[in-house]
Formats: C-alpha cells, structure tokens, sequence
C-alpha cells in the first residue's frame, strides 16, 4: 500500500489486507513534504488514513510510515495531530534519523507512539536513541544493522529503556526467516514487518514450513533459519534495480522516497 494516491483505492487494498488474514497494515500516507506548509497535504493524508479506517474498522492496527519525509518536527507533529482520531499503532520515520532531536521532539510531544531505527547501524548508533529516550518503538532492520547477534543486543538495550522492538524488514524471505528467529527470542518484540507480494517468484526460490498463512508465520522447526534455498530457481530471476529514482519537490530538488 505504497503507490496508490487514491482514497477510495487505499481502502479496496485495505480490505484485501484484511480479508487476507491480516489483523495489522502499514501504509505511506504522508505525500513528499517542505520543511513548512499549509494544510493541503495534511488534509490530503488525512482522507487517506481516514477512508482506510472507515474501509476496515477499529479491529485492525493502522501504523503510518512517513520515510522521514519531514525534515521539520513541526510538520511531522502536524501529520501525527491529524491522524490522532484514527488510533494509530505507531507513526514510523517522522523525520530523519540523522536529526535525532527532531525525533525527540516529535516522541514527547505526539499522542501516539513513535517509531524510527530502520536507518540505523550497529548498537552504538542506537545508544543515544535510547539514551535520549527518542521513540517508543526502534526497528533496527536484521540485514543491514550487524545481523541477528547485533540485533539481539539493541533489542537488550532498548528493554532496559522500555522501548519495544518492531523490526524493520521490506526484504526477501531469507530476511523474513530470520526475523522470525529474532522474534522468537526477543521479550520486548512488537510486531513483524513483511511483504508477500513484491514479486510473483517470492515463496518459490526458499522452501520452508513455516509459510506465511493468514497473516502470520508459523514457528520454524528445521535446522539453521528452516529453509532452504531453491538455487536453481533463483538463477531464473538475477538481480535487477529495485527502482529509478523519481521522488522530488516541486523545485526539482531530490525528496527522500
């Protein structure tokens, strides 16, 4: 639920995330956004959380990705004051991690929780997330953060704070594998990010028995992560670019995706 910029189309996507079993979705409301502007794009992002939670009720948990698309913690708090009615989850990213006091700002001021991390390398850079108590909840992302054993550490830390661990996972079913690992051992896991529809090949290049049904993983009982990799169906589909860069301001300038 990433593309689509249509009210009455975010909440068709919605209810086929509901009907699939799901009892959680994150999607991007928050268009591209200046550091300071009006109410238009609060207002547009607005009718979007709002027809997706008309669409699917108060049973499911709506979280907001805003991919730090506000370098202003002004208007990140805007977007989170508009979508207070519809009892967010959590807002992901309000602004950039590398301002972590804009962050900070956004965590004690927002009637909701506030989540960010997915950026973040090595538990030394999520020390003063912690330190600074800048979120409620952290996604340090498995494959790209010092993998399981790093990941194990940050979550350690972020219980010492109370601070919940949603980890960040737009990957492939190796990273979901072993994200489902991480949760099984974490006491201060939240929730699971992961996609089942990127691409049509997903669920045929690993062979496992802990698919994903009805929204949720099932608990691995084979050895290492409990898959195994199909090689000779993965060499069908080699590496291509994920996207060409396309997201800028009205100025021509580069915005954050």
């Amino acid at each position: 639920m990433y593309e689509s910029t249509d009210p009455a189309e975010f909440a068709e996507r919605a209810l086929m995330v509901r009907d699939a079993g799901y009892t959680a979705m994150k999607f991007m409301a928050v268009p591209r956004t200046e550091p300071i502007e009006g109410l238009r794009p609060i207002r547009y992002a607005e009718r979007l959380v709002q027809a997706v939670r008309e669409a699917v009720g108060d049973e499911m948990d709506l979280m907001i990705d805003l991919h730090a698309r506000c370098t202003s913690p002004a208007m990140a708090l805007q977007y989170c004051r508009a979508f207070e009615p519809y009892g967010l989850f959590f807002f992901e990213e309000p602004c950039p991690s590398e301002d972590l006091e804009a962050t900070a700002q956004v965590t004690r001021a927002a009637n909701m929780p506030i989540a960010t991390g997915e950026r973040l390398v090595g538990r030394h850079q999520f020390r003063e997330v912690f330190e600074r108590r800048a979120c409620h909840i952290i996604q340090p992302d498995l494959s790209h953060c010092g993998g399981l054993w790093e990941a194990r550490k940050i979550a350690a830390a972020a219980e010492a704070h109370s601070i919940a661990v949603a980890p960040h996972n737009p990957n492939g079913p190796i990273a979901t594998a072993a994200a489902v690992h991480f949760a099984l051992a974490t006491p201060n896991w939240l929730i699971q990010e992961a996609i089942s529809s990127d691409v049509p090949w997903r669920h045929e290049v690993v062979e496992t028995e802990h698919m994903l049904r009805s929204g949720y993983y099932g608990v691995p009982t084979a050895p290492g992560l409990g898959i195994e990799v199909n090689e000779r169906v993965a060499a069908r589909y080699p590496w291509q670019p994920e996207l060409v860069q396309r997201y800028f301001h009205p100025d021509g300038s580069v915005a954050d995706w």
